[in-house]
């Protein structure tokens, strides 16, 4: 058996009954734990999770997330339907949460960066897919894929109601800062972010100005609908794999419509509805260019009925239904 090679992380509490040969799969039962593997490097995608909400800016139980999706995992089978697709073919390895400080948010921002660090070096062909947290995180994994991956150029494709370019020295580095942090810290340039399903009342006119002053792209969920979301999609990824070496999907939940997730910390009207989400992280999926994605901002206590566990489970597989498919 492989030695496990993170210090920073909380190996899978759960462990689930494997299945009998031959015996159709749940999610739960194809998904592996890091410690039962001989050789981590076989895989083909590392699953984390990083249970941090300190760091939000609204009232969030976002740290639960990541084990409320993973008990989730067992309403799913492997096959996908719409696409005439089975997962069960790729080695999918849960490798745990970042371990995470009970006051000191710089610790866990740290940890986050550092555990991405570990991922690329010990896994440096493999897909990582990451639960938040909230979006603080974001903006700490990316620097962390940085560090590794010294000289390449980064582009941001995100789904996202808000522009998350809130000034640092406002709050720190909370949930409405990662992309400016990114920028500033000039690990990516504004112009290879691409943010899709900003909507109605909820960005100050003063973040669209800094947006256009950095040069960042963005559409909003009245124009990508307009357009057709997978059109909206499929040019963002066009003009980002054009300019940049990797592209990051980030997935903030709170793009969905209330109705669709009501289990987000700031649900609103006028979102992204749950196929069009689906539709968007397939064809990121497919990309050869998208080389990590995390979906964050969920708070399972405030969900009803785990629509919107559900729905980010949903958006998991879609998305590795894509990254199947790639030729």
């Amino acid at each position: 058996m492989a030695q496990y090679p993170y210090p920073q992380l909380v190996p899978p509490s759960f462990s689930w009954r494997r299945p009998e040969a031959g015996s159709e799969l749940k999610v739960h039962e194809w998904i592996q734990g890091a410690r039962e593997l001989t050789d981590l490097k076989n895989a083909d995608v590392v699953i984390l999770g990083v249970p941090l909400s300190r760091s939000s800016i609204s009232a969030s139980a976002a740290s639960e997330t990541p084990d409320a999706m993973r008990r989730t995992w067992k309403s799913f089978t492997t096959y996908n339907l719409d696409y005439d697709e089975d997962l069960t073919d790729m080695k999918v390895v849960d490798l745990g949460d970042v371990r995470q400080h009970v006051t000191d948010i710089k610790r866990c921002h740290e940890n986050i960066r550092e555990a991405m660090v570990s991922m690329r070096t010990y896994h440096p062909n493999v897909l990582p897919v990451v639960m938040g947290g909230d979006h603080s995180i974001t903006a700490m994994l990316i620097k962390g894929w940085s560090q590794v991956h010294k000289g390449e150029r980064i582009g941001i494709l995100q789904l996202d109601t808000h522009f998350d370019l809130r000034d640092l020295t406002d709050n720190g580095p909370s949930n409405g800062t990662p992309i400016r942090n990114l920028i500033e810290s000039k690990i990516i340039r504004g112009e290879d972010v691409y943010n899709i399903g900003l909507h109605g009342f909820f960005n100050a006119k003063s973040l669209k100005d800094y947006a256009d002053n950095v040069g960042l792209h963005y559409v909003t969920m009245r124009q990508a609908r307009k357009k057709g979301i997978e059109t909206t999609i499929s040019e963002a990824l066009d003009a980002l794999s054009q300019k940049v070496d990797t592209i990051y999907l980030t997935v903030d939940m709170d793009v969905l419509d209330i109705s669709f997730g009501p289990g987000v910390p700031v649900a609103t009207p006028g979102g992204m509805f749950r196929d069009e989400l689906f539709d968007a992280v397939y064809l990121a999926g497919k990309h050869p260019k998208v080389k990590a994605m995390d979906m964050v901002c969920i708070d399972s206590y405030k969900d009803q009925s785990d629509i919107t566990i559900k729905t980010a489970v949903h958006t998991m597989l879609s998305f590795l239904t894509g990254f199947k498919q790639r030729t």
